[in-house]
């Protein structure tokens, strides 16, 4: 999604952190901690030796976190055609939030964050429509259990907020958070 913004990051890494829910998180805070959890962790991997460790060591370190929430549920990443189902099911006929956090960590090692809600309305689903979008295999890996950049598009009656934010990176607002901290965009 960078690239549509012209941005081509030098390195491109997976933060492997647990993103399981704590306990009566709210979904907004679950996706603010998990961002920041990720740019931590890359920033700390970019830093080198401890000893000579700054955040970031010198680079910009840009991470994200998306959530699907419907009211104070977070959906998981749908993981198999089961859970896909169930979150189709859940969204059927109703409106949800998407919530990106984005966390960038400058060079001089402070941390900046944006968060971004999105409200998607789905239209009442029927079980066909649900069928066919599960063997689409679109919804594997998502929030939520679907991408609007695909086949769930059909399904959206209105939208409020950024449309980027639900494919899964604010492009205005991280491209200004990027600007606003001296970084050529």
């Amino acid at each position: 999604m960078l690239a549509q913004a012209g941005i081509a990051p030098d390195e491109i890494r997976a933060a492997s952190i647990d993103e399981t829910p704590i306990t009566g998180e709210l979904p907004r805070v679950h996706a603010e901690r998990l961002a920041e959890a990720k740019a931590r962790k890359v920033a700390g991997e970019c830093a080198g030796p401890p000893e000579l460790a700054t955040d970031g060591a010198g680079a910009f370190v840009l991470a994200a976190d998306t959530v699907v929430a419907c009211g104070r549920r977070i959906l998981p990443k749908a993981e198999n055609d089961g859970e896909v189902r169930a979150c189709l099911a859940m969204l059927s006929g109703r409106s949800h939030q998407v919530i990106t956090a984005v966390v960038l960590i400058a060079p001089d090692g402070k941390v900046r964050r944006r968060t971004v809600l999105t409200r998607v309305a789905f239209k009442r689903l029927d079980a066909e429509e649900i069928a066919a979008y599960i063997e689409s295999r679109e919804g594997i890996g998502k929030a939520g259990g679907y991408a609007i950049q695909g086949r769930a598009e059909t399904f959206v009656r209105g939208l409020n907020g950024s449309y980027s934010n639900v494919v899964g990176l604010p492009l205005s607002e991280t491209v200004s958070l990027l600007r606003g901290n001296a970084y050529p965009c």
